[in-house]
């Protein structure tokens, strides 16, 4: 059989990939418990049906999904079926906005507000999604568009799907985001923070960034790191990856990697790269 299995962040389409699937033929289950997995499959495979495209939503509502989905993932590949695995994902700003609109509490943890329920979730799921067959950031995709770019990979069409590239910054006081795929630590360029005048500012504002690429260091820097992402982005890209998290790190999130994270961006933008920026711990503090 071909087996697909929807998982991801919450609100972020998975059941409007599952409708798509739906039209198109596939039976279609919501949250079975991952230790009935191959039971239900072997059901499957001995029912008079003739059932040959099977898609499984399995996420964070199932919490045994998470501990044993490696073991059963690989039973069932091992058995002959075809197994892919869909990541649906969007920034965090979108899922909170949806969680809003639809006045849904979030599944992940319980009594939690929506962004500590969505970090939670995305913790839980990193490895997860560093296995997946194709990440899908449906942030600015309407439904019609979701609908169409699922069904182009269920059919073959993968090459639909170009690398999206995700850049953000963030405070190393706060972490290291999990789901990076580069991280970068420019805690050695000169820090705003150690200016008065700049201390309450962030790296969107062209002062910060003004003192931050005004030095030689930054420059030859971010040539050189421009440098080796133009050389592994088509690399990747021939890899068949479909999504790359870039993370720029400085101390607390909020001054020279966020300045730098926008440079970036702006620059590979300029050349058409599919990018995305996120400030992750821009608002988190000074540092």
């Amino acid at each position: 059989m071909r087996i697909v299995i929807i998982t991801g962040l919450s609100g972020s389409g998975k059941s409007t990939a599952v409708r798509a699937l739906e039209d198109e033929g596939f039976f279609c289950l919501d949250n079975l418990p991952v230790s009935l997995v191959t039971t239900f499959i072997e059901l499957v495979e001995h029912s008079r049906e003739d059932i040959k495209d099977v898609a499984l939503v399995m996420d964070i509502r199932s919490r045994d999904f998470i501990k044993g989905y490696d073991e059963v993932f690989q039973a069932i590949a091992s058995a002959g079926h075809s197994v892919k695995i869909f990541y649906f994902d969007a920034t965090d700003e979108v899922l909170i906005r949806r969680f809003s609109e639809t006045r849904r509490r979030h599944p992940a943890l319980e009594g939690a507000t929506v962004p500590e329920g969505i970090r939670f979730e995305r913790d839980q799921l990193a490895g997860l999604r560093r296995i997946a067959t194709a990440i899908i950031d449906t942030s600015e995709m309407n439904v019609h568009r979701l609908k169409e770019l699922v069904i182009g990979l269920v059919k073959g069409g993968e090459g639909v799907l170009e690398m999206q590239v995700n850049l953000q910054s963030f405070g190393f006081r706060y972490g290291l985001p999990l789901e990076s795929d580069l991280v970068m630590d420019v805690r050695f360029l000169p820090n705003p923070y150690f200016v008065a005048t700049l201390r309450p500012f962030s790296g969107l504002d062209q002062g910060v960034r003004e003192y931050v690429m005004g030095h030689k260091e930054t420059v030859v820097f971010l040539e050189h790191f421009r440098d080796m992402l133009e050389l592994l982005l088509p690399s990747y890209r021939r890899e068949g990856k479909s999504y790359l998290s870039v993370s720029i790190g400085c101390t607390g999130g909020r001054h020279r990697s966020v300045a730098i994270a926008e440079e970036l961006y702006s620059y590979f933008r300029q050349r058409n790269v599919n990018i995305k920026i996120t400030h992750r711990d821009i608002d988190k503090g000074l540092g």
